[in-house]
């Protein structure tokens, strides 16, 4: 039988995980047993290379650069269309779709150049990245384009007959004019694209610097510590702060070598934070926070900062669990199987396992989901690259590769495509890949994101899916995280890989109720991590960016600044998250809101996940994020009501807490 054979019998046909030792037996549906047996290798010789993600140039490095200069013939066709059209609806349509054409290439090469094993496929997504990136900036400083988007928005008559999904990404367009400096004269223009252009090589520069090991000799530290890192002739490197380790000698050795201060990085991350400033004083703002928080829930760094400030003030520190004890029943199949149950009864939504075409995906374990939607069928494709490889970031991440539009130009829904990135531990001989609670959490988080992508069934891509305010994206990822903590939920999937048994739910209740007690000082660390964001893109400071963090943490974090480290340059959230980083606490506070209001009674409750796809999730960033939470909460949030509802969170069921501790 041939490995693609083999393959799609597996996808199709229930398997068996059996102990040799216990000899009890398992059994998974087919997207649980596609995800929990081992991956096969594939035998692709003889078969067509349809190049990666189905796309035909992308079968060698070298088709990107094929790929570039065809999306770069068609968005120059494309910018003479709208630059002579009539204003209308077709202008709108027409800006899509030029966005759409550079984005279905600056996207795929944006994820290539960190996940791909190949160097040489890595080198070639990231000079697609700087090339397109770099028209993308003079784009949004083109006046011909500018003036035939605000022909259409200065005709009333014209702008009225307009839905309001078409209005709003015709608005959005003309905010990326705007806060580029279209309104500048040419010279000043001219230096804002300058900006950009630098912006661009420094932000990549210092995200691949923030994922590069540090190294140190081997006779520097203790001889059998040697062995929990990789080793490279005389000198041990270290990756990571090793934080899960029990040793606590390896635990500070790794925090005190992987955060080590590099000059060349903080000459990187000085000139990024200048650019950035430099950028938004050119072109209007008070500064980059000002500029990044536009069209956000928060609207201004003064919101954001009282935010934080106002959680910091409610704050007070308040078991622990042995990841060991739950990871037999969080087999990776078992997550994935528990996924597609979920997704069935909230939305009518299922998730099926299909073999990749020779050459569509980069490495041999990458698992491809094709999501149907029980009447609506195909929504479109996930690709699952969970496990850990060598020159693959430690970073749970989501992709989009594809974004969802209606084409006018073939009258079809161009499907989106998105790529799940973990760092999962492979499956062995004896077990399928066992996850901790804590990447069980994390599965379901990414997922919630590919969910939106897959339910935002938008007119435009520009605004499909996660496409939306950075505060408001992460809601549908951490209302996962919820119902990943729900017995409800959980005692649908959760089940021993060797003997069947379910968890039991004292052991959900106690898993719940652990992160409760270091909740506070996570939420704490969030804090840290947002302040000293919004203050290192707010008016420039005469001190370095390290003496900047002591002073911040020890302002919003309880723990004291360790000597010569600068945990900023491993902070690689600055260039994605730059002055938006309290996102992801906003976004939580409104995820708890939802799940306390709308899911808490039933999180099964059909009707309940409908409205929240009708209300939050199908506008992707086609409606302002403060009225899609209004439209599913019923009311209008204030501050207090978001640091309430994290504080809410953190209040322990005493209960359950003298339970476990006699127990």
């Amino acid at each position: 039988m041939s490995a693609s054979k083999r393959l799609l019998y597996i996808a199709n046909h229930r398997v068996f995980w059996t102990s040799i030792w216990r000899r009890k037996v398992t059994t998974w549906s087919p997207v649980g047993a596609a995800f929990n047996a081992k991956p096969l290798r594939r035998l692709e010789s003889f078969d067509k290379n349809v190049g990666l993600f189905g796309v035909p140039e992308l079968n060698s490095p070298a088709g990107f650069e094929v790929a570039t200069k065809k999306a770069l013939k068609d968005t120059q066709e494309l910018l003479d269309k709208v630059c002579s059209s009539p204003p209308g609806v077709v202008t709108v349509e027409s800006f899509d779709q030029l966005s759409d054409g550079l984005c279905k290439v600056a996207d795929l090469a944006d994820f290539v150049k960190v996940a791909h094993p190949d160097p040489s496929f890595r080198d070639a997504a990231e000079k697609t990245c700087i090339e397109i990136g770099t028209v993308v900036e003079k784009l949004n400083t083109n006046v011909d384009l500018c003036r035939s988007l605000k022909n259409l928005l200065d005709e009333k008559k014209v702008l009225d007959q307009l839905d309001p999904e078409t209005r709003k990404v015709a608005e959005l367009f003309m905010f990326d004019f705007e806060i580029s400096g279209i309104h500048l004269d040419e010279k000043q223009r001219k230096e804002a694209v300058k900006l950009h252009v630098q912006l661009l090589d420094l932000s990549n520069k210092f995200l691949m610097g923030s994922h590069l090991p540090n190294r140190i000799a081997k006779s520097a530290i203790p001889e059998h510590i040697h062995r929990h890192f990789a080793t490279e002739g005389s000198y041990v490197q270290i990756g990571g702060l090793h934080a899960e380790s029990s040793d606590d000698l390896v635990r500070e050795i790794a925090y005190r070598i992987f955060l080590y201060p590099n000059a060349d990085m903080m000459d990187c991350l000085d000139d990024l934070l200048k650019c950035r400033n430099k950028l938004a004083k050119l072109v209007g703002y008070e500064s980059y926070a000002h500029r990044a928080l536009q069209g956000t829930m928060a609207k201004t760094p003064e919101t954001v900062m009282k935010f934080l400030q106002s959680l910091t003030d409610k704050l007070s520190d308040r078991y622990n669990i042995e990841p060991s004890l739950y990871s037999p029943f969080f087999s990776l199949g078992s997550c994935m199987e528990g996924l597609n149950n979920l997704f069935t009864q909230l939305y009518g939504v299922s998730l099926n396992s299909e073999h990749p075409s020779a050459g569509e995906v980069w490495n041999e374990d990458v698992h491809k989901l094709v999501v149907v939607h029980e009447t609506e069928g195909l929504l479109g494709y996930i690709y699952c690259d969970f496990f850990q490889r060598a020159d693959k970031p430690h970073q749970d991440c989501h992709f989009t590769i594809r974004g969802g539009r209606q084409c006018q130009e073939s009258g079809q829904y161009q499907l989106p495509v998105v790529v799940l990135m973990l760092s999962l531990p492979h499956p062995t001989k004896s077990a399928p890949t066992l996850l901790t609670p804590g990447m069980m959490e994390n599965l379901f988080h990414e997922m919630g994101h590919a969910m939106h992508s897959m339910l935002g069934r938008t007119r435009y891509q520009h605004i499909t899916g996660t496409r939306c305010s950075t505060d408001f994206a992460e809601v549908p990822s951490i209302l996962m995280e919820f119902f990943a903590a729900d017995y409800r939920v959980v005692n649908q999937f959760a089940r021993h890989y060797q003997t069947g048994q379910p968890l039991p739910q004292n052991m959900v209740t106690r898993l719940c109720e652990s992160k409760k007690v270091c909740g506070a000082a996570d939420t704490q660390l969030q804090i840290f991590y947002s302040a000293l964001d919004q203050i290192y893109h707010g008016e420039p400071q005469n001190r370095s960016t390290t003496d900047i963090l002591k002073d911040t943490q020890q302002k919003f974090y309880g723990l004291p600044y360790i000597p010569n480290t600068a945990w900023q340059l491993r902070f690689g959230h600055l260039i994605g998250y730059g002055a938006k980083y309290y996102s992801y606490l906003m976004s939580r506070a409104v995820a708890s809101m939802v799940w306390k209001q709308c899911f808490v009674k039933d999180p099964l409750n059909r009707d309940m996940g409908e409205r929240y796809r009708r209300e939050m999730l199908a506008h992707g960033g086609g409606k302002e994020p403060m009225l899609m939470v209004e439209g599913m909460l019923q009311r209008r949030p204030s501050i207090d009501d978001f640091v309430e509802a994290l504080v809410s969170d953190l209040n322990p069921d005493f209960e359950t807490f003298i339970m476990d501790s006699t127990s």
